[in-house]
């Protein structure tokens, strides 16, 4: 016998699910679910060099803040007198890690989150451990060298990111008129410049240094100096769980008291990397210094 919900219900009651799901894992709290499951679940990407990437389909994400959020693993060991934790890995993207983060598929999002005040209203956010600028990356031989020299032309974004919104806005303004084009992901972004179909590609710069190291032709581009905004990146976690925020705050600040933090700077971004062994010459700028000597998570 065929039995056939109306969609209106079936709508409602799927919605039940996720929030329940959700609920649940913000009631019994991410510490007593990892001691109990014996995991832990870390948001990854795929390609954001050198925060979060894979170097093939079958291999763990590697990266900068991963290797914060291992050292939050370390934490979590000893809290809670475990000899082993089992990392598991969830690739996200920038429209699904809100939400797979709040229904408990994920503990923590370690990539290139900006810490958006719109953002702390749905998910806590760690200590900021890099402030990035969003500008726009170019062909050299493109005659873009200035921002308003974007008017008229196909720019590549990211859908779901902090720059398309931007973007959007510098439009709304008056400031910037463009043709916009929405990549998938960061390296979806980037093909659509390397393959001239976009005439320029807005993001992140230390973002679009780390595509740009690893492209094969990496003279080619240039990044604008001019900045849209400066973004804080925030390690990312469930709302309404003091005990794990305790735990993770001090976990990071730690790393930034003790200069840890600096010695994972510069295997990252001041010495070759793979999978192209690029060194992306990114030197720590004023504002990341700032947020090592005096941590915090303020949004922007």
């Amino acid at each position: 016998m065929d039995f056939k919900l109306p969609l209106a219900p079936l709508a409602m009651a799927l919605a039940l699910v996720f929030a329940c799901g959700a609920a649940s894992a913000q009631d019994a709290g991410t510490l007593r679910k990892i001691k109990e499951s014996g995991t832990i679940q870390i948001g990854a990407r795929d390609s954001q060099i050198p925060f979060s990437y894979k170097l093939s389909a079958d291999s763990a994400p590697i990266g900068f803040t991963n290797d914060i959020c291992l050292k939050i693993v370390d934490a979590v060991k000893a809290k809670l007198g475990l000899p082993k934790i089992e990392v598991r890995y969830t690739m996200l993207n920038s429209t699904n890690r809100i939400p797979l983060l709040q229904n408990g598929t994920v503990d923590l999002d370690c990539a290139t989150t900006t810490n958006t005040t719109q953002r702390q209203a749905q998910v806590d956010f760690a200590p900021s451990h890099f402030v990035t600028n969003i500008t726009a990356a170019v062909k050299k031989s493109s005659g873009i060298n200035a921002l308003p020299d974007l008017n008229g032309k196909n720019v590549a974004t990211v859908s779901g990111s902090t720059s398309i919104q931007l973007l959007r806005g510098a439009r709304k303004s008056g400031t910037i008129e463009v043709n916009e084009i929405a990549g998938k992901d960061t390296s979806d972004g980037f093909l659509l410049l390397s393959t001239g179909r976009a005439d320029a590609y807005v993001l992140d710069d230390v973002q679009l240094a780390g595509m740009i190291a690893s492209a094969p032709n990496p003279g080619d581009y240039k990044i604008l100096k001019e900045s849209l905004r400066q973004e804080p990146y925030g390690i990312m976690l469930r709302k309404d769980d003091p005990e794990f925020k305790a735990l993770v705050d001090e976990a990071v600040n730690g790393l930034m008291k003790s200069g840890a933090i600096e010695q994972l700077y510069s295997k990252w971004f001041l010495s070759p990397i793979p999978p192209r062994n690029a060194n992306l010459n990114f030197p720590m700028t004023d504002a990341v210094r700032e947020i090592y000597k005096n941590p915090n998570n303020k949004g922007v």
